[in-house]
Protein backbone atom coordinates (compact mmCIF):
# COMPACT_ATOMS: atom_id res chain seq x y z
CA UNK A 1 0.00 0.00 0.00
CA UNK A 2 3.08 2.38 -0.99
CA UNK A 3 1.05 5.26 -2.58
CA UNK A 4 2.31 9.24 -3.05
CA UNK A 5 -0.61 11.43 -1.74
CA UNK A 6 -2.69 11.67 -5.03
CA UNK A 7 -2.55 7.93 -5.44
CA UNK A 8 -3.79 7.48 -1.93
CA UNK A 9 -6.66 9.99 -2.51
CA UNK A 10 -7.46 8.86 -5.96
CA UNK A 11 -8.14 5.50 -4.22
CA UNK A 12 -9.69 6.36 -0.99
CA UNK A 13 -12.06 8.90 -2.75
CA UNK A 14 -13.48 7.17 -6.16
CA UNK A 15 -16.43 5.62 -4.45
CA UNK A 16 -15.24 2.68 -2.25
CA UNK A 17 -19.56 2.19 -2.14
CA UNK A 18 -18.62 0.25 -5.09
CA UNK A 19 -16.04 -2.49 -3.12
CA UNK A 20 -18.03 -5.37 -2.21
CA UNK A 21 -21.04 -4.64 -2.85
CA UNK A 22 -21.80 -3.15 0.49
CA UNK A 23 -23.97 -0.21 -0.39
CA UNK A 24 -26.99 -1.78 -1.02
CA UNK A 25 -28.16 -1.63 2.31
CA UNK A 26 -26.19 1.88 3.37
CA UNK A 27 -25.87 2.83 6.54
CA UNK A 28 -27.14 6.63 5.94
CA UNK A 29 -30.08 5.66 3.85
CA UNK A 30 -31.40 3.48 6.66
CA UNK A 31 -30.48 5.87 9.61
CA UNK A 32 -33.60 7.36 10.70
CA UNK A 33 -32.74 11.41 11.83
CA UNK A 34 -34.35 14.46 11.08
CA UNK A 35 -31.10 15.52 9.68
CA UNK A 36 -29.98 12.80 7.25
CA UNK A 37 -26.63 15.01 7.20
CA UNK A 38 -26.15 14.89 11.22
CA UNK A 39 -22.91 13.40 12.38
CA UNK A 40 -24.39 12.17 15.31
CA UNK A 41 -27.66 10.46 13.27
CA UNK A 42 -29.05 7.15 15.68
CA UNK A 43 -28.30 4.02 13.86
CA UNK A 44 -29.47 0.94 15.15
CA UNK A 45 -26.84 -1.83 15.25
CA UNK A 46 -27.68 -4.54 13.42
CA UNK A 47 -31.03 -6.61 15.08
CA UNK A 48 -30.15 -5.94 18.42
CA UNK A 49 -32.54 -2.53 18.82
CA UNK A 50 -29.95 -0.68 20.64
CA UNK A 51 -29.75 2.92 18.88
CA UNK A 52 -26.09 4.56 18.74
CA UNK A 53 -24.72 8.03 17.32
CA UNK A 54 -23.33 7.56 13.91
CA UNK A 55 -19.93 8.75 15.70
CA UNK A 56 -19.20 6.98 19.13
CA UNK A 57 -16.60 7.85 21.36
CA UNK A 58 -13.27 5.08 22.17
CA UNK A 59 -12.08 5.73 25.57
CA UNK A 60 -9.42 3.35 25.06
CA UNK A 61 -6.48 4.90 22.92
CA UNK A 62 -3.37 2.87 24.11
CA UNK A 63 -4.80 0.87 26.31
CA UNK A 64 -4.00 -1.97 28.45
CA UNK A 65 -3.80 -2.69 32.06
CA UNK A 66 -6.62 -0.54 33.47
CA UNK A 67 -4.97 2.41 31.30
CA UNK A 68 -5.63 4.86 28.36
CA UNK A 69 -4.59 8.33 27.44
CA UNK A 70 -7.81 9.14 28.15
CA UNK A 71 -7.33 8.47 31.55
CA UNK A 72 -3.85 9.62 31.69
CA UNK A 73 -5.11 13.07 31.00
CA UNK A 74 -6.35 13.35 34.64
CA UNK A 75 -9.95 12.89 36.14
CA UNK A 76 -10.79 16.44 35.22
CA UNK A 77 -9.77 16.62 31.53
CA UNK A 78 -11.23 13.04 30.82
CA UNK A 79 -14.76 14.04 32.12
CA UNK A 80 -14.60 17.47 30.38
CA UNK A 81 -13.65 15.76 27.28
CA UNK A 82 -16.83 12.77 27.84
CA UNK A 83 -18.70 15.89 28.50
CA UNK A 84 -18.14 17.51 25.54
CA UNK A 85 -18.87 14.07 23.61
CA UNK A 86 -22.13 14.07 24.86
CA UNK A 87 -23.15 18.08 24.15
CA UNK A 88 -21.89 17.90 20.80
CA UNK A 89 -24.40 14.65 20.10
CA UNK A 90 -22.09 11.33 20.74
CA UNK A 91 -24.36 9.01 22.62
CA UNK A 92 -22.40 6.03 22.41
CA UNK A 93 -19.30 5.20 24.62
CA UNK A 94 -17.16 2.44 24.18
CA UNK A 95 -15.11 1.25 27.38
CA UNK A 96 -13.55 -1.87 28.07
CA UNK A 97 -11.74 -3.58 31.27
CA UNK A 98 -8.24 -3.06 30.08
CA UNK A 99 -8.63 0.55 29.45
CA UNK A 100 -9.81 1.71 33.52
CA UNK A 101 -12.51 4.12 31.98
CA UNK A 102 -15.58 2.92 33.79
CA UNK A 103 -15.21 5.21 36.83
CA UNK A 104 -14.99 7.93 34.38
CA UNK A 105 -17.70 7.45 32.85
CA UNK A 106 -19.84 6.84 35.80
CA UNK A 107 -18.59 10.13 37.25
CA UNK A 108 -18.88 11.89 33.98
CA UNK A 109 -22.61 11.11 33.74
CA UNK A 110 -23.97 10.89 37.22
CA UNK A 111 -26.77 13.29 36.66
CA UNK A 112 -27.55 12.41 33.27
CA UNK A 113 -30.68 9.95 32.56
CA UNK A 114 -29.29 6.32 31.78
CA UNK A 115 -31.44 6.02 28.82
CA UNK A 116 -29.97 9.23 26.92
CA UNK A 117 -27.01 7.33 26.29
CA UNK A 118 -25.16 3.93 25.60
CA UNK A 119 -22.42 1.89 27.16
CA UNK A 120 -20.23 -0.60 25.89
CA UNK A 121 -17.85 -2.24 27.55
CA UNK A 122 -15.85 -5.60 27.02
CA UNK A 123 -14.29 -8.71 29.20
CA UNK A 124 -10.58 -9.90 28.66
CA UNK A 125 -10.06 -13.43 29.28
CA UNK A 126 -6.66 -13.67 27.53
CA UNK A 127 -3.13 -13.59 29.80
CA UNK A 128 -1.78 -10.47 30.58
CA UNK A 129 -3.69 -7.24 29.78
CA UNK A 130 -5.02 -6.66 33.35
CA UNK A 131 -2.95 -6.57 36.70
CA UNK A 132 -5.15 -9.69 38.12
CA UNK A 133 -3.70 -13.60 36.90
CA UNK A 134 -7.80 -14.99 37.64
CA UNK A 135 -10.30 -14.55 34.83
CA UNK A 136 -13.81 -15.13 36.32
CA UNK A 137 -16.79 -15.88 34.23
CA UNK A 138 -18.40 -13.19 32.49
CA UNK A 139 -21.27 -13.05 35.22
CA UNK A 140 -19.11 -12.06 37.91
CA UNK A 141 -17.28 -9.36 35.47
CA UNK A 142 -20.50 -8.18 34.62
CA UNK A 143 -21.24 -7.30 37.79
CA UNK A 144 -18.48 -5.90 38.88
CA UNK A 145 -18.59 -3.32 35.38
CA UNK A 146 -22.30 -2.15 36.59
CA UNK A 147 -21.08 -1.37 39.86
CA UNK A 148 -17.83 0.66 38.48
CA UNK A 149 -20.13 1.43 36.00
CA UNK A 150 -23.01 3.14 38.42
CA UNK A 151 -25.73 1.12 36.30
CA UNK A 152 -28.29 -1.23 36.41
CA UNK A 153 -27.80 -2.87 33.01
CA UNK A 154 -24.86 -2.55 30.40
CA UNK A 155 -26.17 -1.99 26.40
CA UNK A 156 -23.45 -4.17 25.25
CA UNK A 157 -20.94 -6.37 26.20
CA UNK A 158 -18.18 -7.77 23.83
CA UNK A 159 -15.29 -10.78 24.46
CA UNK A 160 -11.99 -8.17 23.51
CA UNK A 161 -9.98 -9.12 21.19
CA UNK A 162 -10.63 -12.38 19.95
CA UNK A 163 -8.26 -13.65 16.80
CA UNK A 164 -8.26 -17.51 16.76
CA UNK A 165 -10.61 -18.96 14.50
CA UNK A 166 -12.07 -21.43 17.01
CA UNK A 167 -12.90 -18.69 19.27
CA UNK A 168 -17.08 -19.37 19.76
CA UNK A 169 -15.70 -23.40 20.40
CA UNK A 170 -13.06 -21.37 23.18
CA UNK A 171 -15.37 -19.47 24.47
CA UNK A 172 -18.52 -21.16 24.81
CA UNK A 173 -18.69 -21.16 28.71
CA UNK A 174 -18.61 -16.96 28.56
CA UNK A 175 -21.08 -16.69 25.92
CA UNK A 176 -23.85 -19.31 27.31
CA UNK A 177 -23.21 -16.97 30.48
CA UNK A 178 -24.02 -13.83 28.34
CA UNK A 179 -26.35 -15.27 26.66
CA UNK A 180 -28.24 -15.72 30.35
CA UNK A 181 -27.20 -12.58 31.02
CA UNK A 182 -29.10 -10.79 28.15
CA UNK A 183 -32.18 -12.98 29.00
CA UNK A 184 -32.06 -11.28 32.62
CA UNK A 185 -31.91 -7.55 30.73
CA UNK A 186 -28.74 -7.35 32.84
CA UNK A 187 -27.08 -6.40 29.07
CA UNK A 188 -28.85 -5.96 26.10
CA UNK A 189 -26.47 -7.46 23.30
CA UNK A 190 -23.27 -8.84 23.40
CA UNK A 191 -20.72 -10.10 20.87
CA UNK A 192 -17.06 -9.55 20.09
CA UNK A 193 -14.41 -6.96 19.02
CA UNK A 194 -12.45 -9.10 16.16
CA UNK A 195 -8.31 -9.10 15.89
CA UNK A 196 -7.61 -11.55 13.42
CA UNK A 197 -3.99 -13.32 13.25
CA UNK A 198 -1.59 -12.57 10.05
CA UNK A 199 -3.63 -13.97 6.88
CA UNK A 200 -6.25 -15.89 8.67
CA UNK A 201 -9.39 -14.50 8.72
CA UNK A 202 -11.73 -17.64 10.39
CA UNK A 203 -12.31 -15.22 13.36
CA UNK A 204 -14.18 -12.89 11.67
CA UNK A 205 -15.71 -15.36 9.28
CA UNK A 206 -17.19 -16.96 12.48
CA UNK A 207 -18.76 -14.01 13.39
CA UNK A 208 -21.27 -14.14 10.42
CA UNK A 209 -21.42 -17.68 11.07
CA UNK A 210 -22.57 -17.35 14.82
CA UNK A 211 -26.01 -17.05 15.97
CA UNK A 212 -24.70 -15.99 19.00
CA UNK A 213 -23.04 -12.49 17.95
CA UNK A 214 -25.27 -9.31 17.88
CA UNK A 215 -22.30 -6.97 16.97
CA UNK A 216 -18.96 -6.92 16.16
CA UNK A 217 -16.14 -4.32 16.48
CA UNK A 218 -14.20 -4.54 12.96
CA UNK A 219 -10.77 -2.76 11.87
CA UNK A 220 -11.32 -0.53 9.03
CA UNK A 221 -9.85 2.68 6.87
CA UNK A 222 -8.65 2.68 3.26
CA UNK A 223 -4.94 2.57 4.48
CA UNK A 224 -4.69 -0.99 6.26
CA UNK A 225 -2.95 0.86 9.22
CA UNK A 226 -4.27 -1.86 12.13
CA UNK A 227 -6.01 -3.64 10.46
CA UNK A 228 -6.14 -7.49 10.18
CA UNK A 229 -4.61 -7.01 6.58
CA UNK A 230 -3.05 -4.23 4.66
CA UNK A 231 -4.96 -4.49 1.63
CA UNK A 232 -8.99 -3.82 2.68
CA UNK A 233 -10.16 -5.17 -0.64
CA UNK A 234 -9.23 -8.06 2.06
CA UNK A 235 -10.99 -7.07 4.62
CA UNK A 236 -14.48 -5.33 3.30
CA UNK A 237 -16.21 -8.40 2.19
CA UNK A 238 -15.60 -10.05 5.39
CA UNK A 239 -17.33 -6.87 6.73
CA UNK A 240 -20.48 -7.08 4.42
CA UNK A 241 -20.66 -10.96 5.19
CA UNK A 242 -21.03 -10.26 8.74
CA UNK A 243 -23.49 -6.96 8.18
CA UNK A 244 -25.52 -9.10 5.71
CA UNK A 245 -25.75 -11.86 8.47
CA UNK A 246 -27.64 -9.09 10.45
CA UNK A 247 -24.79 -8.48 12.62
CA UNK A 248 -24.29 -4.84 14.18
CA UNK A 249 -20.98 -3.59 13.05
CA UNK A 250 -19.17 -1.22 14.56
CA UNK A 251 -15.85 -0.05 13.36
CA UNK A 252 -12.62 1.05 14.53
CA UNK A 253 -9.06 2.49 13.72
CA UNK A 254 -11.18 4.81 11.49
CA UNK A 255 -8.31 7.03 11.54
CA UNK A 256 -5.56 4.65 11.77
CA UNK A 257 -5.35 4.19 15.49
CA UNK A 258 -4.47 8.53 15.51
CA UNK A 259 -1.47 8.44 12.65
CA UNK A 260 -4.31 10.25 11.12
CA UNK A 261 -4.46 12.92 13.73
CA UNK A 262 -2.41 15.22 11.67
CA UNK A 263 -3.39 14.32 8.50
CA UNK A 264 -6.83 15.83 7.23
CA UNK A 265 -6.64 14.35 3.91
CA UNK A 266 -6.28 10.69 5.16
CA UNK A 267 -9.10 11.83 8.07
CA UNK A 268 -11.05 12.89 4.92
CA UNK A 269 -11.00 9.95 2.50
CA UNK A 270 -11.13 7.35 5.77
CA UNK A 271 -14.55 8.76 7.14
CA UNK A 272 -15.78 8.69 2.96
CA UNK A 273 -14.40 5.28 2.45
CA UNK A 274 -15.99 3.85 5.54
CA UNK A 275 -19.49 5.63 5.32
CA UNK A 276 -19.29 4.33 1.25
CA UNK A 277 -19.00 0.82 2.06
CA UNK A 278 -22.34 0.88 3.42
CA UNK A 279 -21.91 -2.03 6.27
CA UNK A 280 -20.33 -0.12 9.20
CA UNK A 281 -22.71 0.85 11.31
CA UNK A 282 -21.27 3.23 13.32
CA UNK A 283 -17.57 4.83 13.76
CA UNK A 284 -16.10 4.87 16.57
CA UNK A 285 -12.99 7.49 17.53
CA UNK A 286 -10.83 7.39 20.23
CA UNK A 287 -11.12 11.69 20.80
CA UNK A 288 -8.31 12.87 23.25
CA UNK A 289 -9.85 16.98 23.05
CA UNK A 290 -12.22 18.41 22.12
CA UNK A 291 -11.47 20.14 18.65
CA UNK A 292 -10.94 16.27 17.50
CA UNK A 293 -14.56 15.90 18.06
CA UNK A 294 -15.40 19.11 16.30
CA UNK A 295 -12.99 18.37 13.56
CA UNK A 296 -14.14 15.02 13.14
CA UNK A 297 -17.86 15.90 12.95
CA UNK A 298 -17.56 18.30 10.84
CA UNK A 299 -15.50 16.31 8.33
CA UNK A 300 -18.64 13.87 8.56
CA UNK A 301 -21.05 16.20 7.92
CA UNK A 302 -19.65 17.87 4.89
CA UNK A 303 -19.19 14.26 3.03
CA UNK A 304 -22.60 13.08 4.12
CA UNK A 305 -23.71 15.97 2.99
CA UNK A 306 -21.62 15.85 -0.53
CA UNK A 307 -22.97 12.46 -0.83
CA UNK A 308 -26.50 12.93 -0.10
CA UNK A 309 -26.39 16.22 -2.83
CA UNK A 310 -25.05 13.42 -5.15
CA UNK A 311 -27.58 11.19 -4.67
CA UNK A 312 -30.21 14.06 -5.10
CA UNK A 313 -28.91 15.25 -8.49
CA UNK A 314 -29.14 11.40 -9.65
CA UNK A 315 -32.73 11.40 -8.67
CA UNK A 316 -33.37 14.45 -10.52
CA UNK A 317 -31.45 13.00 -13.56
CA UNK A 318 -33.15 9.66 -13.35
CA UNK A 319 -36.96 11.77 -14.10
Amino acid sequence: MDMNRREFLGTALAGAATLAGCASSSTLASAAAADPTDPFQPVTLGKTGVKVSLIGAGTGMRGGNRQSNMTRLGKEKFEALLNHEYQQGIRYFDCADIYGTHPFVASAFKSTPRDKYVIGSKIWVQGGGIPEKERPDANIVVDRFRKELNTDYIDLVQIHCMGDPKWTDQQKKQMDIMEDLKAKNIIRAHGVSIHCRPNDFGALEACAASPWVDVVHVRINPFGDSMDNKDPNVIAPLIKKIHDAGKGVIGMKIVGEGRYRNDPAKRDASIKYVLGLGCVDMMIVGFEKPEEVDDFAARTKAIVSTRKAMEGRVRLSDR
